[in-house]
């Protein structure tokens, strides 16, 4: 029951080259940022990650992005990284997008053991029919109206069923081997609390990974946490990992809007 690991480093030993990462996080709230240093300097790479963005560049996932840790990234928004744009169009790095409601419904029905669903989401756009850019082709130089050259492996197209007149996707539900997350509050046995926007992602990543690693802001023990504001029940963590003052007070603004 008690699922403790002091160091960082000891917690991600056992993520293999090539394993699939599902990291929670929103932007760069709620990233777990000691675990991600720890896999880097660990130097694990060809991961297969599953998150809602890639982070920025030189925070969050971006650290591993430019190590070229990362062969290829499931998200829905990867606007504010140009490391990522770069390898992408240049055939470095796989990318599947998805919806961003999709994408959070997907990491749930896996973390549950429902293989797939239907969703009227993406329906009449190439989500649905294929086509998308999945990797292109490297070294090319023409440019296609999507942005990057030559198409080397493109989306599939999905299933689509009718429901009560109205169209739908289907979509499957996804498991990673590994899951990375960071939660405000947690005790021993695993049981998360998650504070505000770090709420979107962490506990959807965190059910989908078969061995979720918790980084924790603030240790308490088990009986501490009202079980009504549980927002992850410690069945779905295998290790927690306390941070220490300073890795709990690094956060990063992503953008800093202030009024003149």
């Amino acid at each position: 029951m008690d699922k403790l690991i002091r160091k960082p480093a000891d917690a991600v030993a056992d993520i293999p080259d090539g394993a699939s990462l599902a990291v929670g996080g929103f932007g760069l709230n709620g990233i777990p940022e000691t675990l991600i240093r720890a896999l880097h300097a660990q130097g694990t790479t060809g991961l297969q990650v599953v998150s809602n963005n890639c982070g920025t560049d030189g925070r969050g996932l971006g650290i591993l992005l430019a190590a070229g840790r990362i062969s290829r990234v499931t998200g829905s928004y990867v606007g504010e990284n140009k490391e990522f744009a770069r390898q992408y169009l240049s055939g470095e790095l796989e990318v599947e997008l998805v919806p961003q409601g999709t994408l959070a419904e997907r990491l749930r029905a896996g973390g549950c053991g429902i293989p797939a669903f239907y969703t009227p989401a993406g329906v009449g756009t190439q989500v649905a029919d294929g086509g998308l850019p999945w990797r292109y082709a490297p070294g090319g130089t023409s440019r296609t109206e999507s942005g990057g050259g030559t198409v080397a492996l493109p989306s599939p197209a999905k299933e689509t069923r009718e429901y009560e007149g109205r169209p739908h996707v289907l979509e499957h539900g996804i498991t990673t081997g590994f899951a990375l997350v960071r939660a405000w509050r947690g005790d021993r046995h695993g049981n998360l609390v998650f504070r505000r926007a770090a709420a979107n992602f962490n506990p959807l990543a965190a059910m989908a990974g078969r061995i979720t690693i918790a980084e924790v802001e603030e240790l308490v023990e088990p009986g501490d946490l009202d079980p009504d504001r549980v927002h992850l029940p410690g069945i779905f963590v295998q290790h927690v990992v306390p941070l220490t003052p300073a890795q709990a007070a690094d956060k990063q603004i992503e953008k800093r809007t202030v009024r003149a």
